[in-house]
């Protein structure tokens, strides 16, 4: 990481202690974002928001995740969310999304979102009609497709 720790006070603790608790260790990203713990909330909240209330799945969220991060070339969210993916659904699932192929296990729904989501973040101003189109007929509404889009814009952020 680039940035010097925070001064440890009781916010940037429970930041570190749930890391420790959860991963055995600190992320880094958990150091930079402990500079600005309110941030992170929002953050945190923002991207809860993005996908509650609309009809993506914890599958359909991972899929999102680990195209976006594969295709990003983010090895770290990779490895996270490809083995997040692979306990949803199997590891070859998660071995060809993370490899920019369709495996036959995913359903046309996670094809589609999976599509979306390397077409999102890596030339998001050629989106055609037609992409869209295939979201829809895939059975995701336009309340959907914008939770995912703007899930993949929050993640997007958060990656870089």
């Amino acid at each position: 990481m680039f940035l010097a720790d925070p001064p440890l006070d009781a916010t940037v603790q429970a930041l570190y202690d749930h890391d420790l608790a959860d991963r055995g260790w600190v992320m880094n990203l958990t150091r930079a974002w402990a500079w600005r713990p309110e941030l992170f909330e929002a953050f945190v909240a923002a991207r809860t928001a993005a996908t509650s209330g609309s009809g993506l799945t914890d599958r359909d969220v991972a899929v999102l995740v680990a195209a976006t991060a594969s295709a990003r070339g983010d090895s770290y969210c990779s490895l996270a969310w490809g083995a997040k993916l692979a306990g949803l659904s199997s590891s070859e699932a998660a071995a060809g999304v993370l490899g920019g192929a369709s495996p036959a296990e995913l359903t046309e729904r996670e094809h589609a979102l999976a599509d979306w989501a390397r077409h999102a973040v890596t030339d998001p101003s050629t989106t055609t009609d037609e992409e869209v189109e295939r979201l829809r007929a895939a059975g995701l509404d336009d309340r959907d497709i914008l939770s995912a889009t703007v899930f993949l814009a929050l993640r997007l952020a958060f990656s870089t």
